[in-house]
Formats: C-alpha cells, structure tokens, sequence
C-alpha cells in the first residue's frame, strides 16, 4: 500500500481512499446476506447506498429499517464510522496498535483528512479524535438504550441507541425504524431529541474545537474555537425561531402539537439540517418557506474537522465578515480583535463558488431527469452536497441518472470541492505560484 500511495499527493490519496472504502461497501451490499430477501441489492442501489454512508449523509433509496439483514444494517454503520472518522484515522489507530511508526506521508495524509494547519501534533489529534468519538457515542447509546428500552426489548433498544448514536454523531441521519419515517414517532419526546441534537451538535463542532475546549475549560481559546461556536449558535437558534414562527400554525406540521413539542421539533430541525439528516417533522408537509431556510443551513453545514459537510461555518463567517469590512471600507477583516488572513478569505471565496456551481449544475441537471419542482430539486441536490440526508421524498423515486448525479454530489460534498480539485488538478501541490506578474488594469465591478 505504502507503494501505491507513494507518488500521489495527500488530496488524491484522501479521493482514491474513500472510493475504495465506498465500492467495498457497495460490492457487499450486493451480497444475498445483506439484504432480508436473500438477493442483495442491485449494484446503483447499493453504489448509492454506500455512497450515503461513508460520506455520512443519509439519503437512501431503499429503506434501511425493512431492507437490511443484521449484517446488512452492521455494514452500514461501519461504513458510517469509517466515513465519520476518515479512513486515515482508523489506519492510524491500527498502526499504534501494531506498533509501527507513524510516517511523514501518513502525517501529511492526516492533516489534509482532519484539515489542519500544519503537522505538529496530528497523531495526538488522532488518538484524542477516537478517544472521544467511543466515549460520545457510548454515552449517547446508553442513553437511548434506556428510553427505549421502555419500547422494546432491552436487545434491541441496546442495539437501536448503538446504531442510532453511531449515526447521529457523524451526522450520517440513516435510521432503523422503517417506512422512511425517521424518528418522527418520537417528534415531543424530550430525552430521544435532545440526546440526538448533542450528539449531532458534538459531532458538528469539529475535533479541533473539542480538543481546544477540554484543554483550555472555555479559556484563552483558538480563534477558530470562538468563531465556531458562535456561527453554531447562531444558525441554530436562529433556524429554529424561523422554522417556529413560520410552521407555528400549519396543520401538517407544527400546528398539531403541544407548545413543548412545537419548540422541541423546531431546535431539531434547525439542529439536524446543519447536516445531521433526522427529522421529527414530515418532511413533504413543510412550507416553502421553510425549505428555503433550511437550503441555507444545509449549505452552510458544519464546521471544518468534523464529521458533518457543507461549506463549513467558519467559511461562511469569512466571506461574511469580508463582505461587511467592505461595507465599513476597512482594509481588513477582523473577528474577536483578531485579523484573518488573505490567503484564508480567498480560500472561503473559493470554496462558496466552488460549492454555488456544483450545486446549481446538478440542480439543473435534475430538472433534466427528474420529474420534480425546481425548489425540491434544489433541497435534495443541497442535501447531498452538505451531506445531510433530508428529503421531501425525492430519493426512492430518483431515476439512474439522478442516483448517479446524487452519488458524485454526496462523494464531492464529503471529500470537499477544494481537495477534490486539488486531486484532479494535474498540479503536484494544489495552486502553483505565478512566477511573471502583469501590469495591473481597472475593471469595473457591481
């Protein structure tokens, strides 16, 4: 393996790795033992299947609850983990394990995978990541475990809060309760929604910020930490009085519900469209305006390092504060009494045009092949991109070409538009530097 990875940089090896995991997923999803007719899936569903897990979004055209065998549903959430975490994380773990000396290529490929800034302390990052991934998710399943044990057999309650922590802390959404319902049965249950919203929010922060809050008790925190959290309680709070106040009184919605719940599915439905995929609301039964709402908090998504998608909060929180020292005619963008660097701002620029034309040139596709308003086009194809798993029931009747559109969507959405640039780029080392400079000229603008 070292061989193969030996002339290809970080971000193709990040590309090719998840490909791999991706078809050995889907090769097994083809397997009479996986699913409960005996007959395995058929491959695009099982590509697509896959695709869902490892890049942790939770969209699915076959419904995992009713589908999958036991091996079948254990596939997947060990594709869900691996997708989570990063397949690099876990070849770190086994290297520890073995004995074997972490390299400096495996060094590099773990700083591309956890988006860090430089190498210094990555394999420390990468034991912590783990560490506190078990313990999350072991606490999150204990929980669950006994509010459902009230529900069913104490087996399968363990079983169901094991998988369903699993999946909502690497805010993958996939669930066993079948019927494509999600976790809407338990819409006003304060326990199931609450675990479920920290284990998401967790899971959304990012490694880094983890790290950085255990070390330093909230204090002398990273500028990241600080604009991560900020930008979290923002969208969320946010989200939510808008999805309250605008689903207040609709029928099939909110307006059924007691004042408790009402508050409860619109702090989880702001929480779980930052790229989590659960809903406790019927999806189809949301206002437009609703939708709307959560298209920019699914593309927003979460934060760098962690298991969720989007275009990451502290991106948005850049381009947004560039916009706004440009309104104030300031040289520089500030945040906290800190400056952010150029080259960071240019990259958040990047990276929200990048993530703008692939989601608007597979939109446009689909209304191409898919017989659906343009609007729920729109949600499904952000949906994968921020690898969320939310649908307005889209995705089971997706035909081949929209599977395959959704796939590369998901696979773009999780790997990021920049790595996978970088990978296809016939450059070495991402964007070379111009050696000649042009003598500059004024163009208008606006």
């Amino acid at each position: 393996m070292d061989r193969f990875f030996k002339n290809l940089t970080p971000p193709r090896v990040l590309v090719i790795g998840f490909a791999i995991v991706i078809l050995l997923g889907a090769l097994i999803l083809t397997l009479p033992v996986a699913t409960v007719d005996g007959q395995g899936l058929k491959f695009l569903n099982a590509l697509f299947t896959a695709t869902s897990a490892v890049c942790v979004t939770g969209l699915i055209v076959v419904d995992t609850g009713t589908t999958f065998t036991l091996f079948g549903q254990l596939v997947i959430l060990s594709l869900i983990q691996i997708g989570g975490l990063g397949f690099m994380t876990f070849a770190t773990f086994f290297a520890i394990i073995l004995g074997r000396k972490v390299t400096l290529k495996e060094r590099l490929l773990l700083q591309e995978a956890l988006n860090q800034v430089s190498l210094e302390g990555v394999v420390r990052l990468a034991k912590y990541v783990l560490q506190v991934t078990f313990a999350i998710e072991a606490a999150g399943a204990l929980i669950l475990a006994v509010r459902w044990s009230f529900d069913m057999s104490w087996t399968k309650a363990i079983y169901y809060g094991i998988f369903h922590a699993v999946s909502s802390f690497n805010n993958a959404g996939f669930d066993l309760f079948g019927e494509y319902s999600s976790i809407t049965r338990y819409v006003g249950d304060p326990i199931v929604n609450i675990t479920i919203m920290l284990l998401i929010i967790f899971g959304g922060l990012g490694f880094t910020v983890l790290s950085d809050l255990y070390m330093h008790k909230g204090k002398k925190m990273m500028l990241h930490t600080k604009m991560v959290l900020s930008m979290t309680g923002i969208l969320i709070f946010a989200g939510a009085i808008l999805i309250f106040l605008i689903e207040f009184s609709n029928p099939k919605t909110l307006g059924s519900l007691d004042p408790m719940a009402k508050i409860l599915s619109s702090l989880f439905q702001s929480v779980t469209a930052r790229t989590a995929g659960y809903n406790t609301l019927d999806m189809t039964g949301l206002r437009s305006t609703t939708l709307l709402i959560m298209i920019i908090l699914m593309f927003i998504g979460a934060s760098p390092g962690s298991t969720g998608g989007g275009i990451k909060t502290t991106t948005f929180a850049s381009v947004s504060l560039y916009v706004f020292s440009l309104f104030r005619g300031e040289s520089f963008v500030t945040f906290k009494e800190r400056s952010i660097a150029t080259d960071v701002i240019q990259k958040a620029v990047a990276v929200v045009i990048m993530a703008l034309v692939l989601v608007l040139v597979v939109t446009g596709v689909l209304t191409l092949t898919e017989k659906a308003d343009f609007l729920t086009l729109l949600f499904e194809t952000t949906s994968a991109f921020a690898t969320v798993g939310l649908t307005v029931g889209l995705t089971p009747t997706l035909t081949n070409m929209g599977k395959l559109m959704i796939i590369f969507t998901m696979f773009a959405g999780r790997v990021g538009p920049l790595t996978l640039v970088f990978a296809l780029s016939h450059k070495r080392n991402g964007p070379q530097q111009k050696h000649i400079k042009y003598p500059e000229e004024k163009i208008m603008i606006g």
